[in-house]
Parts: structure tokens; C-alpha cells; sequence
């Protein structure tokens, strides 16, 4: 996944170390397949970061669905992110909690779960990556890149000049996300994006196994190297 781990903080220490397809939970989309099913699928398929992300779920249900996922993840050495909640991310032991701009701030996610867990911010303009980088964030969202349908409180596009922003000033790792696809994903590697969340597109395919396979070779031969030379 590209994570190193020092002194109990699990430490993404450059924008390179966030890389690879990022997974996310949607029950609502997934072919009748349970949380499990998918997210084990998504494991077998190579992904080592997956977000759990149902907000219409009681939050006794959410726990429940945790306690299970997260030990399925780190038995595949991969990191199990908790959005929006803290407080569950703390109880379920998940590798840290992702918050967007409405959630609680930065620093008081900080105070909450101490030094030694991840914490990535959704951001939608230089100003909020700006703000997520002196916070003290360890990775940020980008996007949404294209519309999306999947969240029903998204904000507008902020298109592909907001990726091209965040290559060339924000030194932290970040994913983009937000209405790519297959058919859009090269266009997202080539403006920079080393890592790219896939919500409908992955939980959504009959063939997880096959669809993440196809994802991971676009994403492997568009985005920029070390070099930032196109593969």
C-alpha cells in the first residue's frame, strides 16, 4: 500500500506512498452483495485500502459491519478506513476516519483519535487543500472530479483543473474521486493521480475480480512515474 509504520502511526510519507485503487463500501449499489462479499472481493482483487462509507445505516448497524470488515482488511495487510466518525473508527481499531468539510474540524478529529491514526479530509478547492495541509492531514480527497450520483449531498464537479492544482502545489498524498469511471480514468492518471476511489464502478460490476484488474492496468500505464513521465 505503500505505508510505513514508526513509532504506532502509520505514516503516509509522500505523495507517491498513496497509490493504487482506493475501494469504498455502497451497499445501496452492489448487485444484492453484502459489505463482506464485496469488500472480500475487493481484497482478492488487490485492493489495500478500503473506506467504509454507509451513511444510511443506524449506527449500531455500521459498528456491527466494522467489527467484521476491519479484521477481513488487516489480515490482507491492507488499511480499513472509517468515514465520517471518529468514534467508530476508534471502536471498530480501523487504521483512521475520513471527514469532509461539514464534519467535525481538522484539529478536533485530531484531539479525538491522537497522533497514531490517519486522518484524510474531502477537499473541492485549493483553499480547503491548503487548510487540510496545515491541519495537520496525513491525505486528501480530491474532487469530485466528474458528477457523480452516488453521495446525495455532493458538491458540484470541480473538474480536472483542481487535480492539475494539487499536482503541482500540495505535497501529501491524495485520491481522486467522484464520477470516474473506466472509460475516464487514463485522463485522471495522466493529470497526475496516482491513486483513484471507484465507488459504483467496482461494487456495482458483476465481475469485481475483473473489473479492478482492468482498473489497476489503466491505472498502472497512465499515471506519472517518479519522474512524472507517463508509463
Amino acid at each position: 500500500m505503500g505505508s510505513e509504520k514508526g513509532k504506532g502511526r502509520i505514516v503516509l510519507n509522500s505523495k507517491k506512498m498513496l497509490s493504487g485503487i482506493y475501494g469504498i463500501t455502497a451497499q445501496e449499489y452492489s448487485l444484492g452483495r453484502t459489505n463482506r462479499e464485496v469488500v472480500g472481493l475487493m481484497l482478492a482483487a488487490g485492493i489495500r485500502i478500503i473506506q467504509y462509507r454507509e451513511k444510511d445505516l443506524s449506527m449500531r448497524e455500521r459498528y456491527r459491519e466494522c467489527l467484521a470488515l476491519a479484521p477481513m482488511v488487516h489480515a490482507a495487510g491492507g488499511l480499513f478506513i472509517v468515514d465520517d466518525h471518529p468514534d467508530l473508527a476508534l471502536a471498530v481499531e480501523a487504521d483512521g476516519v475520513h471527514i469532509g468539510q461539514e464534519d467535525l474540524p481538522l484539529p478536533v478529529v485530531r484531539r479525538l483519535m491522537g497522533p497514531h491514526m490517519i486522518i484524510g479530509v474531502s477537499t473541492h478547492s485549493p483553499e480547503q487543500a491548503l487548510e487540510a495541509v496545515a491541519g495537520g492531514a496525513d491525505y486528501i480527497g480530491v474532487g469530485p472530479i466528474y458528477p457523480t450520483s452516488t453521495k446525495k449531498d455532493v458538491v458540484p464537479a470541480v473538474g480536472l483543473s483542481y487535480l492539475d492544482w494539487v499536482v503541482s502545489h500540495v505535497d501529501l498524498p491524495f485520491v481522486a474521486i467522484g464520477g470516474i469511471k473506466e472509460h475516464n480514468l487514463a485522463e485522471v492518471a495522466a493529470h497526475g493521480a496516482r491513486c483513484a476511489a471507484l465507488v459504483t464502478e467496482i461494487v456495482g460490476a458483476p465481475d469485481i475480480g475483473a473489473k479492478v484488474a482492468r482498473l489497476r492496468t489503466i491505472l498502472d500505464h497512465h499515471r506519472p512515474n517518479d519522474e512524472g513521465k507517463i508509463n
